[in-house]
C-alpha cells in the first residue's frame, strides 16, 4: 500500500526558451545569490559600510562559491575520472565517445569545497577590501551563506540529485518519494539511454513521463525505490540555522564578540549535514579506501569544520569589539 503523501517525483529540469534551456537549478542559484546580496546590504548599511565594498563581496563570493563547490567536487569526490579528463573541471562542455558535442554544464558542485573557497578568499577580502578582522566578515556572510543554502538544496530536489537511501519496507507518508529521472547509477539505476530504448521515445522529457504515466512500463516504475527525500530535509534544517544565526546578530550582542556567529554556524550547518548523511546515498570520493568506510565522504569533511566551530565559540568571549 502507498500512502497518498508519498508521491513519485518527475518534474522536467526547466524551462524551454528555444535554443537553451533555463534550468530550475540555476533558478534556485540566482534566488540564492539574490537573497544573499540583500542580507548582506542591509548588514553592510547597519555596519557603515559602503556599496562599493559590498559590490565587491558580492562578486568574489560569487566566484569562490562557483570554482571552489566546482573543484570540491573533483578533488573530494570524483579525481579519479576528472584526473583523465581534465579539460572537463572547468568547462560545462565535453565530446562524447563518438566524437559528439555535449553540453553537461558543471554536474558536480561540492559545499565543502565552496566553503573553503569563501573562506580563504574572505581572507583577502578582509585585509583588502574592507580592512575588517577576517572573523568580523565572516559572522556576517554566513547569515547569507545559510539562507542561500536552503535554495541550493531545494534546487538538487528539483534536478533529482544528491539522493537519500531507498526506504525499507512500507513507504510513510511524510517521506517517500520516488525520484525517476535521479535513478542513474547503482543498484535500481534507470539510466537516460535505457528508458529512451524502452519506451520508444526519442527524448528523455517524453521517455520518463512514459514511464511514469503510462500503464505499459508500470513494471518499471515498480523497479524504481521510494527514497528519503535528503535535500528537503537539509534544505528545512537549515531553515532553522538561519534562523538562529539571523536572531543573534540582529536581536543580541552577538555580532561584537569575532568568530561567535561563525562558530555557531559552523556546528550547527555541518552538524546538519553529518546528520543528514546518514540517510543520503553515497556520492562516491574517499569514503570508499578502508580506512575511511566507516563515515561518508561529506561526514568526513564536516567534521574539522564542527571542532572549528566549537573553538570559536569557547574562544569568543576573547574577542570582544571594543568599538
Amino acid at each position: 500500500m502507498i500512502h497518498a503523501l508519498s508521491f513519485t517525483w518527475n518534474p522536467s529540469e526547466g524551462f524551454d526558451l528555444g535554443p537553451i534551456k533555463l534550468r530550475i537549478y540555476s533558478l534556485m542559484f540566482v534566488v540564492a545569490f539574490g537573497l544573499g546580496l540583500y542580507l548582506t546590504k542591509k548588514i553592510f548599511d547597519r555596519e557603515g559600510e559602503s556599496q562599493e565594498k559590498l559590490d565587491k563581496l558580492f562578486i568574489y563570493t560569487l566566484i569562490a562559491t562557483l570554482l571552489g563547490a566546482r573543484l570540491g567536487h573533483v578533488f573530494f569526490y570524483d579525481w579519479k575520472y576528472f584526473s583523465g579528463h581534465p579539460a572537463e573541471i572547468l568547462l560545462p562542455f565535453r565530446w562524447d565517445e563518438n566524437g559528439k558535442f555535449e553540453f553537461t554544464g558543471f554536474a558536480g558542485l561540492a559545499s565543502h569545497g565552496a566553503a573553503i573557497a569563501i573562506i580563504l578568499t574572505m581572507v583577502w577580502y578582509s585585509k583588502k577590501v574592507i580592512f575588517r578582522p577576517l572573523l568580523w566578515v565572516l559572522d556576517r556572510i554566513v547569515i547569507a551563506v545559510t539562507a542561500g543554502g536552503i535554495f541550493v538544496r531545494i534546487g538538487n530536489f528539483f534536478n533529482s540529485e544528491i539522493l537519500g537511501n531507498p526506504i525499507e519496507g512500507e513507504p510513510k507518508p511524510w517521506y517517500a518519494v520516488r525520484f525517476i529521472r535521479g535513478e542513474d547509477s547503482g543498484e535500481h539505476s534507470l539510466k537516460l539511454y535505457e528508458a529512451i530504448k524502452i519506451t520508444g521515445e526519442k527524448t528523455a522529457d517524453a521517455a520518463y513521463k512514459a514511464i511514469e504515466n503510462n500503464p505499459s512500463f508500470a513494471d518499471v516504475l515498480a523497479t524504481i525505490p521510494y527514497r528519503h527525500p535528503a535535500q528537503l530535509y537539509e534544505a528545512f534544517l537549515y531553515i532553522f540555522v538561519f534562523a538562529i544565526l539571523f536572531y543573534m546578530y540582529w536581536k543580541t550582542n552577538a555580532r561584537k564578540f569575532h568568530g561567535l556567529i561563525f562558530g555557531v554556524f559552523l556546528v550547527l550547518l555541518w552538524t546538519v549535514r553529518f546528520v543528514v548523511e546518514f540517510v543520503k546515498s553515497s556520492q562516491g570520493g574517499f569514503e570508499k579506501l578502508s580506512a575511511f568506510n566507516a563515515l561518508s565522504t561529506g561526514q568526513w569533511l564536516s567534521i574539522p569544520f564542527i571542532l572549528v566551530g566549537f573553538y570559536l565559540m569557547f574562544t569568543a568571549k576573547k574577542r570582544v569589539e571594543t568599538l
